[in-house]
């Protein structure tokens, strides 16, 4: 089958390359030259465990072309809708742009197709509601959308598109219609729905509200962890201790429950304030005013880190220097949105701290990015001569630290675990003042 994926980021270059490694012709589209040269030289322009590799063998292979383009999109029985939906500009809503913008282009190049019904397929995360007002939009072209949600975990988001926990389609109501996208997407998945991966029939606004409850639900488990680190810390209570004994109850479970500097990303946080404002367009706010303190909790983690590190220091940050273990907002990513880890750096910065910040990934783009910040190759060079050592990601490479090799470059062996990854008794041993978060 010849799909196109439309939006080359994150999630369409993913996608575009992992549905090419199924067997399937692939174009992805976009509108970034030079993003588009790069994916069509076999090359990633991000970090993902796995993803160069298929989307080296796929280009090489000739079943997977990128274009900016839409005209090369002719022929394609499928379009995929893997645009970004970032937060709008001075409110919590999603800025549906590039949705908008996405079909507005595709349409014209809809039409019938030899083999069977033309499928527009969204996999964007936005707001309940979206895809009734785009199925419309598209019903003149006698193009089928199906809202397919992705559930791709930066880290593992090959892994995820090539053997997902479950796959849900949102159908159109039309019942006609529903089966035509229903068999379509069935064929592209073909060889996922073989290994028996639980697929879900359901309309347009569940299929819509899956992916927004799904990630509000996790960082209320972060933010849930996170409060009560802050008891934890008011009466001398173990937050890992705590979480591991909760985490027994199969109810509850052990995942999410490692308290730290809170969550950040392109996901999480503007997701769950689009889901506050999409609540408050349809009235009933009220239902997800929780999540308001669930992003305050999250915010207070920051803040929380930079008075320990200040604390640590004396309380002042002129004259000292800081090492900063970590600027992606997660290991095994190169993605800095809305960074826990940039973010207390900076702040610690803007207090008169020399800082520096290594990091496996984002530390390259760092430089490229932002000239102005000291980038370190390694921890070792990052903490030479430092006052303060901060474990703000928890990449293994920081993880496996040997804790006396480390101190031998310090100018003071004093370490605050951001991420609670580290083992107090091991860097205590080795003559570290450790502090870590809801830990005595």
């Amino acid at each position: 089958m010849k799909i196109s994926v439309i939006g080359c980021g994150y999630l369409g270059a993913v996608h575009a390359a992992c549905m090419a490694e199924l067997g399937h012709e692939v174009v992805g589209v976009d509108v970034d030259a030079q993003k588009v040269a790069l994916l069509a030289s076999g090359r990633a322009p991000f970090h993902e465990p796995g993803f160069e590799e298929i989307l080296s063998r796929n280009v090489e292979a000739g079943r997977l072309t990128f274009s900016t383009d839409f005209a090369d999109l002719a022929g394609a029985q499928v379009h995929f809708i893997g645009v970004g939906t970032p937060q709008l500009d001075g409110s919590y809503a999603a800025d549906l742009t590039y949705v908008d913008a996405a079909v507005t282009t595709l349409a014209p190049h809809l039409g019938e197709h030899p083999d069977g019904p033309t499928l527009v397929v969204g996999k964007s995360t936005v707001p309940v509601g979206t895809a009734a007002r785009l199925a419309e939009q598209l019903a003149p072209t006698g193009a089928t959308l199906v809202w397919n949600p992705e559930f791709l975990r930066e880290g593992f988001a090959v892994q995820d598109t090539i053997s997902p926990d479950r796959i849900v389609y949102g159908l159109p109501g039309d019942a006609d219609l529903a089966e035509r996208g229903r068999a379509t997407l069935d064929a592209v998945y073909a060889d996922l729905l073989a290994q028996d991966i639980p697929r879900l029939l359901t309309d347009y606004a569940t299929a819509e509200l899956v992916k927004v409850a799904a990630n509000s639900f996790l960082a209320t488990k972060i933010s849930f962890i996170n409060a009560m680190a802050e008891l934890c810390e008011a009466t001398g209570a173990d937050v890992t201790a705590l979480a591991e004994a909760i985490g027994h109850d199969d109810r509850i479970g052990k995942k999410f429950l490692r308290a730290g500097i809170g969550f950040g990303g392109g996901c999480l946080p503007k997701d769950i304030r689009a889901f506050m404002h999409r609540a408050g367009e349809l009235g009933v706010d009220q239902a997800l005013t929780f999540l308001r303190e669930v992003d305050s909790i999250n915010d207070r983690r920051r803040d929380h880190v930079v008075n320990l590190a200040r604390h640590a220091l004396g309380g002042t940050f002129e004259g000292k220097k800081v090492a900063v273990l970590g600027a992606a907002f997660k290991p095994d990513s190169d993605d800095m949105r809305n960074s826990p880890a940039l973010d207390i750096a900076a702040r610690i910065e803007s207090q008169g701290a020399d800082v520096v910040i290594t990091d496996p990934a984002a530390g390259p783009r760092l430089r490229e990015e932002r000239p102005y910040v000291t980038v370190a190759d390694d921890a070792h060079t990052a903490a030479a001569g430092a006052d303060l050592v901060l474990l703000l990601t928890e990449w293994k490479q920081f993880r496996e630290l040997d804790p006396a090799a480390l101190r031998e470059v310090v100018a003071r062996p004093y370490l605050i675990d951001g991420r609670n990854a580290l083992d107090p008794a091991a860097w205590r041993a080795a003559g570290w003042t450790y502090a870590g978060i809801g830990r005595p």
